[in-house]
């Protein structure tokens, strides 16, 4: 009779949704007044609040500048193409939304490295019958794997001019992570006419907040928080002719559905706002 073995233990495959950990999409969609969240994501976010009271209005201002910048790029601008990286936990107003608003074949590929994302995008961000949306799960600090996906590339013609939307994003990624060598990379993937739509959290308007107070919530996350200054955020367009009024504070960059700052306790959104143009 054959010797009995223990049979060989079944691989379990690893959660890659790992809830005790804060995300910043999952922060941000908490305090938008989403659903997609779980303990940790609010109690972070929870925290944020504690320091700026503001955090909430800041953010849905932030919001409002992303709506406007996109009606911008898709109205004034011509702008047909969208590359939106860290797009975030669907909510209203989303990037094709917006394009299509203005013009029906507009075409959005949307980049979350948040599987949570992935699975509400699919679902939820589907484009006029005229354009075209994908959404892929991948990270900014890996720009080629975004440049040649070959679902980006079946809704981007990297031959035409592309807005690249880089919306409260690069405060995620270190200075060690080099964030002004990954946007060079994506500003020399698209050819002259295209754009860099581009928002960053400052302590510019809080010099009563520490910077080791204001990130704690995203010490133990999955992408540390950096504040930025003015100059080091117009940095990001080296190069590129930047679009009146220049980098200001969100609810600064043609306002029209956030005029009033008074509605923002401390009476600031911590974020700055640009647009650019590749000559």
């Amino acid at each position: 009779m054959p010797e009995l073995t223990d049979p060989e233990p079944v691989a379990r495959p690893v959660p890659r949704i790992n809830t005790t950990v804060p995300h910043p999409a999952r922060i941000y969609d908490y305090l938008l007044g989403g659903k997609d969240n779980f303990a940790a994501d609010r109690e972070a976010a929870e925290h944020l609040l504690r320091i700026s009271p503001g955090t909430r209005e800041g953010v849905r201002a932030h919001r409002a500048f992303l709506r406007r910048a996109v009606r911008h790029l898709a109205t004034e601008a011509g702008m047909t193409q969208f590359l939106d990286i860290g797009t975030g936990i669907p909510t209203q107003g989303n990037t094709h939304e917006i394009a299509q608003q203005a013009n029906p074949e507009a075409r959005v590929a949307y980049v979350d490295n948040d599987p949570i994302v992935l699975v509400h995008g699919r679902a939820l961000l589907t484009g006029s019958a005229a354009g075209m949306t994908s959404v892929i799960e991948a990270d900014l600090r890996k720009p080629e794997a975004i440049l040649s996906h070959p679902e980006v590339r079946a809704v981007i013609d990297f031959d035409r001019p592309v807005a690249v939307i880089m919306a409260g994003v690069l405060h995620f990624v270190t200075d060690e992570e080099d964030p002004y060598g990954l946007v060079e990379t994506f500003k020399a993937a698209v050819p002259s006419g295209s754009h860099l739509l581009l928002s960053h959290i400052t302590l510019d308007f809080a010099p009563q907040v520490s910077q080791e107070d204001f990130t704690k919530p995203y010490d133990n996350s999955t992408a540390p928080m950096v504040p930025r200054t003015h100059d080091q955020v117009l940095r990001f367009f080296e190069g590129w002719q930047v679009i009146d009024p220049g980098v200001v504070e969100v609810v600064r960059w043609r306002p029209d559905e956030y005029r009033d700052r008074e509605r923002i306790p401390g009476g600031h959104a911590w974020a700055y706002g640009a647009l650019a143009a590749k000559p």
